[in-house]
């Protein structure tokens, strides 16, 4: 996709680079957030009240950062592809397993994805700070923060068993 005019006084090479690495990561983003839903909605099992509140929470905390990665494409002269559709055929993620029912399975599933999730946000980070957008670089920081801190709540509960 081409570019829109703006008046950011970044190169458009920079710009184009970073609404790919956004694009990439929008969609990684949104279908993390469903995979958090989708946790939600099926938990059962004796600790249901309190994953399914922190499932509804990981999804919560995801979608400021989806509409700043989206805002962030626009303001650079992108197109933010940001529907369902799209979104699940651009993802890195893999997908999430819906014949779970168990507490710990869903645990178990979303700290999977959110590692692999984490990693793709750090190399993000890497990439648009070498390509010379620190702006976008800090947002993927700032996401990077977030993804570790969920892990680790996530990760608390399978700790628990070892």
């Amino acid at each position: 996709m081409s570019l829109h005019r703006t008046r950011i006084d970044l190169p458009s090479q920079i710009r184009d680079a970073a609404v790919r690495v956004l694009n990439a990561r929008l969609a990684d983003t949104i279908v993390l957030a469903s995979h958090a839903k989708q946790a939600h909605w099926n938990v059962k099992g004796p600790n249901f009240i309190a994953l399914h509140e922190l499932f509804d929470q990981l999804h919560t905390d995801l979608l400021p950062f989806v509409d700043d990665i989206a805002e962030r494409i626009t303001a650079l002269g992108g197109t933010a592809v940001g529907t369902a559709g799209a979104a699940a055929r651009a993802s890195e993620l893999p997908d999430y397993p819906l014949d779970i029912a168990d507490g710990a399975a869903h645990v178990e599933a979303l700290a999977t994805a959110y590692a692999a999730f984490a990693e793709r946000v750090r190399k993000a980070i890497e990439e648009t700070g070498e390509i010379g957008d620190a702006d976008t670089a800090d947002l993927f920081t700032g996401l990077s923060r977030l993804a570790d801190k969920n892990l680790w709540l996530l990760e608390a509960h399978l700790q628990a068993r070892s």
